[in-house]
């Protein structure tokens, strides 16, 4: 049985509270109580409801990691009885303190699948501050200023996305820029609009590529586009174990090396160091060598990313590599193909499987990636 979706989430409960009462923004201090002095009411945790409220009975399947209160634990108790709170707010007017300090701890935490925050530009820029570049997130709208390319154009619109991640849907993601403006300057009636950065966010699906042939994909360029971007990302001075499968064998031959098509091989420094080894061989190589990258592909129609040919793959190899360090290959013919079905992972160790289960980046062309779930078995 694989573990739960795990989202971390974050709600600026002051978000968009001075939009009804004519305010610019929600980002200076004292901006909540003059607000609702002019009867303005707070909207960030509604919105957040109208996105999870799309999942209808897959909400069911979340787990949230969130701070106490207004600040997520009550919409997240709302959707689901499996909530874990990490934060508490030092008062209960929260500021953006408390928002940069829950996105860190967030960032600390390998088993979140998607960080969701509500809020506008100012949240995004808190966010976009300690949280990781690589790793997803999606902004549920919610402040009077959204410049910013990484929220949903809507609340039922995110509560879509998530549901396509819930249900195995293909997702691509981009990455998109934080933007705000000088809210002080915004007052006056100037807009200023900085960057301050970027996040990955799931993008529109475009299960075509880019390379098109007829309206269908191109094989042969797809494997190449996704050969490109595997070369650009290995590090010479770093092992790359290659896995078994044709599209690692493609990639494979766009290096210019021989391939064991059924095996695991070793490369380092442009060159094979070790050929069709064996799982002991692996670890002894990961160790001396002080790390790995993994590029490993599915078993096509079935799904299967460990435990089926790939056995050299062993729990103690795939502890030493590290989840973060696994590239997941694959054309979108072959994921469309499993017909939302999820990626599986079936090591023998049903807790590193666990560890493993979630949404999984990958990679399916040049600068393109999806997310795919992955269930333990």
């Amino acid at each position: 049985m694989s573990k739960a979706f795990t989202i971390g989430l974050i709600i600026n409960p002051v978000a968009g509270l001075g939009g009804s009462v004519g305010f610019k923004g929600s980002d200076a201090e004292g901006t909540k109580e003059r607000a609702l002095a002019l009867g303005a009411t707070p909207q960030a945790q509604q919105r957040a409801l109208q996105a999870f409220r799309q999942l209808g009975e897959h909400g069911r399947m979340l787990q949230f990691v969130t701070a106490a209160g207004e600040l997520g634990e009550n919409v997240a108790k709302s959707i689901s009885a499996d909530v874990e709170v990490v934060y508490q707010a030092a008062s209960e007017h929260s500021t953006a303190a408390d928002t940069r300090a829950l996105v860190q701890l967030l960032a600390e935490r390998s088993d979140i699948d998607l960080l969701v925050f509500v809020g506008g530009d100012g949240t995004a820029r808190d966010v976009a501050a300690s949280y990781p570049d690589d790793r997803p997130v999606l902004g549920i709208p919610a402040g009077v200023k959204i410049h910013s390319g990484v929220y949903a154009i809507s609340p039922r619109a995110a509560g879509n996305v998530i549901l396509d991640l819930l249900t195995g849907k293909l997702a691509s993601v981009i990455h998109a820029d934080v933007m705000d403006i000088d809210e002080e300057a915004f007052q006056r009636g100037t807009v200023r609009a900085r960057r301050f950065g970027e996040l990955l966010v799931p993008a529109e699906l475009r299960y075509v590529q880019a390379v098109k042939m007829g309206g269908k994909e191109s094989d042969e360029l797809v494997l190449a586009d996704i050969a490109a971007e595997v070369i650009e990302r290995i590090d010479p001075d770093r092992l790359t174990i290659m896995g078994s499968g044709s599209t690692v064998d493609f990639i494979m031959q766009e290096l210019g090396l021989p391939n064991t098509l059924l095996g695991v091989d070793v490369i380092y420094r442009g060159d094979v160091i070790a050929a069709d080894v064996t799982a002991n061989q692996l670890f002894e190589l990961i160790d001396a060598y002080g790390g790995a990258d993994l590029v490993i592909t599915m078993i096509g129609g079935q799904g299967h990313l460990l435990g089926r040919g790939n056995q050299q793959l062993s729990p103690a190899v795939i502890r030493a590599i590290g989840r973060d360090h696994i590239w997941v290959v694959a054309t979108k013919r072959k994921l469309h193909a499993l017909d939302g079905r999820p990626l599986l992972v079936d090591s023998g160790d049903p807790e590193l499987d666990d560890e493993l289960a979630g949404l999984q980046r990958v990679i399916t062309g040049y600068r393109d990636e999806v997310f795919v779930a992955v269930h333990s078995i």
